[in-house]
């Protein structure tokens, strides 16, 4: 498929620009695979399509305090610095984006917090914006990053805040995050409310984790065409035993399994067995997905408004279906349903 194909008619009034008032009162649009139909309900509605046995895969990471500001050695300039991995604990190197990258040289050191608590040194261009960065710091790895984390911000996008609002940090978390690794939060999982799991328990609805820490990968432009030459950036996955459990179980009984996101899409992916079960994993992922594309695990997803031209929304359509999902887009902006983290979400069923 073409790049061309995911642009639809949109305007940036439609992106929210802060979550529902209740995490599971946002709209949900339900689009039947099947039928064609579709329907618009409110989130906590979701548990009416799922029965007993039925399972929920969602994505455990956890996005850390990843924006820095410091000021760069001799002239004080003041520079922006966004954590994306860590490359070596014992050495403190760090894969970087740098703003404004121009000012920014191999040598370059840079000075965060009062009294410059925090020192980094930069030892390589990595691309055209970003760089390695080696951290000076005395004392063990615990205390930095402990020192580092507290130095930053929780890296909630720019277009979904004003300029210094205060950040709304536990609603930039979904409720299961707990492994710490992500720049970005898996959005479908912020729609799920500490009740609404507590109404899926009752009902007997089973839930498992994975883990893939989110990069700013699936978020970066698209500058080709044909969507076979475009790369992703690798991203770390964990699926343990117990997921690979529940999941498997839940696929031997026939039972729904609904994956809370694309990033859970991408993830169960990355463990699939030829027979469409999971195995365990632990390294890292650069598949892009887009249609058409055949999905062994999953029977349903849950994934919010993505804008155009996004992997994301590539992977839905790979999922949907790409007339049914383009169709549904339309129906969307239409209806002025939410897009982007904060948005509204929808389920394929």
């Amino acid at each position: 498929m073409k790049l061309s194909q995911f642009n639809f008619k949109f305007s940036n009034d439609l992106v929210a620009k802060y979550p529902a008032k209740f995490r599971d009162e946002s709209r949900l649009m339900v689009v039947h695979r099947d039928s064609g139909k579709i329907e618009h309900k409110v989130f906590k509605d979701i548990i009416k399509y799922f029965e007993e046995d039925d399972l929920f895969v969602f994505n455990n990471t956890k996005v850390f305090p990843a924006r820095l500001y410091g000021n760069k050695e001799k002239t004080g300039a003041e520079i922006e610095v966004f954590l994306l991995r860590e490359l070596n604990r014992e050495q403190r190197l760090w894969d970087v984006l740098v703003d404004p990258a121009r000012k920014i040289r191999i040598g370059n050191k840079l000075y965060f917090g009062d009294d410059d608590l925090v020192i980094a040194e930069v030892i390589d261009n990595t691309t055209s914006r970003g760089r390695t960065v080696r951290f000076l710091f005395d004392g063990t790895h615990e205390d930095f990053k402990e020192t580092l984390f507290a130095l930053g911000e929780m890296p909630v996008p720019r277009w979904v805040r004003k300029q210094n609002e205060p950040i709304d940090v536990e609603r930039y978390q979904t409720i299961v995050a707990k492994e710490e690794g992500a720049v970005a939060v898996p959005a479908a999982g912020l729609h799920f409310s500490r009740e609404l799991m507590k109404r899926m328990e009752i009902k007997g609805i089973k839930t498992a984790e994975v883990t893939l820490h989110m990069s700013l990968g699936s978020f970066r432009m698209i500058d080709v065409e044909d969507l076979s030459k475009h790369r992703l950036d690798s991203e770390q996955v964990v699926v343990n035993e117990k997921a690979v459990e529940i999941v498997n179980r839940a696929k031997d009984g026939n039972r729904a399994v609904c994956a809370v996101g694309v990033t859970v899409m991408r993830t169960m992916d990355a463990a699939a067995t030829t027979q469409g079960r999971l195995k365990t994993f632990d390294g890292w992922t650069n598949k892009f997905i887009f249609p058409p594309y055949d999905f062994s695990v999953p029977t349903a997803l849950v994934s919010n408004f993505h804008l155009p031209f996004t992997t994301l929304l590539m992977v839905v359509a790979a999922f949907g279906g790409y007339e049914q999902i383009k169709r549904a887009y339309e129906v969307a902006v239409k209806d002025k349903y939410r897009f982007g983290t904060y948005g509204d979400a929808m389920l394929v069923l």
